[in-house]
């Protein structure tokens, strides 16, 4: 009986059945369930059948010296696995408890040994970072990273990444990069080594999503609660919007682009994604002097003053897009000066409109550019993008180009 074979244990009144995990003592049994949870169990008090044994050996894999070789399979496509850092390229191996010292395929299969067979696998890291310290520079080099695999061969690209700024970094790069494949964006709310973590889930259906035919740019985490199935997300209209629930990313204004089950690994889409092919395109200038501010009631106007000379300034105004009346005038002296001020909602659901109320109109008088139901982080993001990229700025912003802008907003349940 190894880490890894699937066992049957009784003790008491109750059963369960799931994969033996790698125990820190050898007085209990650590075993994951099919929920996604573990369980401890005391091996004096259980009776114990092993119901599978891996096949994957993780000592055959590695060899005496600690190195692996993955076998090239041609019946199966490529995917390159790009590192970020965050909870998924956690240290803790899922099988053997080891700590994982670099990040290349071999790891990632000794690790996540359900990976092997689906894909050959190209293994590199980018950054190791905690996702709170990205910066538009390391997605500069991420954008540069991933095309480069794109040309290389890769059928398919997935970016291992910190679920705090997620989605950030794929709206940056839905924007910087016309893709003939998917991009897919996963990682984990949970590390390997916790009794619930979701890091073998939402790598393996992420694998699945970028071999699968489209080619989007897409978040793919868990969509309940439960080891069932990972929703896909574009990477432009996705949300985290909670702490610590592994189901805490959520697609904004419309269900998930599609899904990925656990148990078949059958993607499929809700709605007809961008297909496969066309060309590859690498657009990756960014213009950092751009910033997202949140008015609150009895904010000063002159909270604006710090944003002077700014090239851009996204403003996450209230209800339909609206500031406070004393904000407009200065409002109007930043566009007279050249920053492109664009307006957003604090509200989840729905779209700005300035046409409503005269506070709005005001606004569209001083030059506000309206975003539609463009979320504030996308919306920031885009900016960047467009005012290093494209002339007609104020009219990129008011279209969509990567999903981020829907047409109209509807109620879904």
């Amino acid at each position: 009986m190894n880490p890894g074979d699937r066992v049957h244990v009784d003790r008491a009144a109750t059963s369960y059945e799931g994969v033996l995990m790698p125990s820190s003592t050898a007085d209990h049994l650590v075993v994951k369930l099919d929920g996604g949870y573990n369980v401890g169990v005391d091996r004096e008090a259980a009776t114990v059948d092993v119901v599978e044994t891996e096949s994957y050996d993780v000592e055959d894999a590695a060899g005496g010296d600690g190195t692996s070789e993955i076998t090239f399979d041609e019946a199966l496509p490529t995917v390159a696995l790009i590192s970020t850092g965050g909870t998924i390229a956690s240290t803790v191996d899922y099988r053997t408890g080891a700590v994982t010292a670099q990040f290349d395929a071999e790891d990632v299969l000794r690790a996540v040994p359900e990976l092997a067979g689906r894909a050959n696998y190209r293994g590199r890291v980018v950054a190791n970072i905690l996702s709170e310290n990205m910066t538009p520079d390391v997605w500069i080099e991420l954008a540069a990273a991933v095309h480069e695999e794109i040309e290389d061969g890769a059928d398919g690209v997935v970016v291992m990444h910190g679920t705090d700024t997620m989605q950030y970094s794929a709206a940056a790069l839905s924007f910087m990069l016309e893709s003939p494949v998917p991009i897919v964006f996963t990682g984990s709310q949970r590390s390997a080594d916790r009794p619930s973590s979701d890091n073998v889930m939402n790598a393996v259906c992420a694998v699945e999503a970028a071999t699968a035919d489209h080619a989007e740019t897409l978040v793919c985490m868990h969509a309940s609660e439960s080891d069932d199935y990972c929703a896909l997300h574009r990477g432009t209209r996705v949300r985290k919007n909670h702490t610590s629930r592994r189901d805490a990313f959520e697609t904004v204004g419309a269900e998930p682009l599609g899904v990925v089950e656990w148990e078949s690994g059958e993607v499929s889409f809700r709605r007809e994604p961008a297909p496969r092919g066309g060309d590859l395109d690498l657009d990756d200038g960014l213009d950092r002097n751009v910033e997202l501010v949140k008015f609150v009631p009895g904010m000063d106007p002159s909270f604006l003053d710090a944003v002077e000379g700014a090239s851009g300034l996204v403003i996450e105004g209230t209800g339909l897009g609206h500031v406070n009346t004393d904000w407009i005038d200065r409002i109007e002296s930043l566009v007279d000066d050249g920053t492109t001020v664009v307006m957003t909602s604090q509200c989840i659901e729905g779209r700005v409109c300035d046409r409503v109320y005269d506070t709005g109109r005001d606004l569209l008088d001083a030059g506000v550019v309206e975003a539609g139901d463009t979320l504030p982080e996308t919306a920031y993001v885009k900016l960047m993008w467009a005012l290093a990229n494209v002339e007609a700025v104020e009219e990129t912003m008011g279209r969509s180009l990567e999903g981020e802008l829907q047409e109209r907003s509807v109620p879904w349940t």
